[in-house]
């Protein structure tokens, strides 16, 4: 019987989409393994749900490489020596704030990086994407927001999307309503793509074989 896929999953927070990957696992929607969760925050919930998992973690903080007045680079390059120590067959970034550099990418020509966004392909690209989408409706400026899984390039979000969702904004909704109902829709989509990103190695490897 052949190993269940490796997944590394980079996290920054509370982790509620770490979480739904767990539980897809322990239903059986998801077959893989979860064998590193990393974070750049030490103090980031999701490092306690990987505990109750069992799942290892790995914490590497940009502050202190400043603070050695060493650059984002020497970082990136480091993170990508933990996480390619786990072997992973694809890496999720669930909530990972902290932007990718082509030095951290160069690491991974052949391992697929798939990130979640609470936005629609080119809009709202980078930090506090619902924030903004919320506004844009507020102003007419938009109709409905959306979430996607994309690949992992150096541009912020730019990548190919794997996945898109589009969600609807309501006329009575405030922000933390929007809000509860993109992270729902997340739980699902990160599974999805997830699994999808994973399908298509299979089918990349029975192609080479």
């Amino acid at each position: 019987m052949a190993a269940l896929p490796r997944i590394v999953v980079c996290f920054s927070g509370n982790g509620s989409n770490f979480q739904a990957l767990i539980d897809a696992i322990a239903q059986g929607t998801l077959r893989a393994n979860i064998v590193l969760g990393v974070s750049n925050r030490s103090k980031a919930y999701a490092l306690e749900r990987a505990k109750q998992a069992n799942i290892p973690t790995k914490t590497l903080s940009l502050k202190p490489y400043k603070d050695q007045g060493k650059t984002r680079e020497e970082y990136d390059v480091d993170l990508a020596q933990v996480i390619l120590s786990a072997q992973p067959d694809l890496i999720v970034l669930a909530g990972f704030m902290h932007i990718l550099s082509p030095a951290f990418l160069s690491h991974f020509p052949n391992t697929p990086l798939i990130n979640l966004h609470p936005a629609l392909p080119g809009q709202f690209d980078g930090a506090h994407a619902i924030e903004r989408a919320f506004e844009a409706y507020k102003k007419g400026e938009i109709k409905h927001t959306g979430i996607m899984i994309h690949r992992v390039i150096a541009e912020v979000d730019g990548g190919e999307p794997l996945l898109v969702q589009e969600i609807e904004i309501k006329p009575e909704d405030d922000l933390d309503a929007l809000e509860t109902r993109i992270h729902a829709a997340e739980h699902v989509l990160i599974v999805k793509g997830s699994n999808l990103a994973l399908e298509q190695i299979a089918k990349s490897k029975a192609t080479a074989a």
